[in-house]
């Protein structure tokens, strides 16, 4: 699996029309499904009055959790089309909103899949796509007389990002960096005199 993954840099949008018909989509990145879920939540609300809401997912590194769909459009004419431009640009962490003002004339099963189809490809892209490097992240505790040890290890490598930190007799600290860091980072934080990892 790789450590990259492409997604898209900030919210984007793109605008279809077909047959009276007005197809408004938005492309926006996420790191989770609830956030995928709050973002069409939010986008239904704000265009209450549309007549269809439908949007489609694709999360993590792995790009094998993802969802859609069709929103009272018939099945397979609106959530597919739009995680198929999710596929064919590569993206994961990404959602993709269209709604759709209804103008009056049926535009068919293909004629629905081709407008869902080009106003998320529209949102996409409008977007910048960037390649980002899948990260992790340990948590451990330790000594506060440890402390020069764990720091030497923390600005040794520009890579590794403070998260939390709490500092008392013992110490807790959660770090960041690149997901294959993570590995050599655990094993020099493993030599510190009485450190103990909790997680990662």
């Amino acid at each position: 699996m790789s450590d990259f993954f492409r997604t898209i840099q900030a919210e984007s949008r793109g605008l279809y029309k077909e047959k009276m018909s007005k197809f408004i989509s938005f492309a926006v990145p996420v790191a989770t499904a609830d956030q995928a879920r709050a973002v069409v939540k939010r986008i239904g609300n704000e265009y209450h009055d549309a007549r269809h809401c439908c949007w489609a997912y694709m999360i993590g590194t792995a790009r094998n959790e993802y969802l859609s769909s069709d929103n009272g459009e018939p099945s397979g004419t609106a959530g597919k089309p739009i995680l198929g431009q999710i596929n064919s640009y590569g993206l994961t962490n990404v959602v993709i909103v269209v709604v759709r003002y209804f103008g009056g004339i049926k535009l068919g099963t293909s004629g629905l899949i081709g407008a869902y189809r080009e106003a998320a490809r529209q949102a996409i892209a409008s977007a910048v796509i960037v390649e980002c490097h899948e990260q992790a992240r340990v948590t451990f505790n330790f000594p506060y007389l440890s402390m020069n040890d764990v720091m030497k290890i923390v600005k040794a490598d520009e890579k590794i990002h403070v998260i939390d930190q709490k500092f008392d007799n013992d110490c807790l600290m959660t770090l960041e960096t690149d997901a294959d860091r993570l590995p050599p980072l655990k094993q020099r934080l493993l030599d510190v005199t009485g450190l103990a990892v909790i997680s990662g």
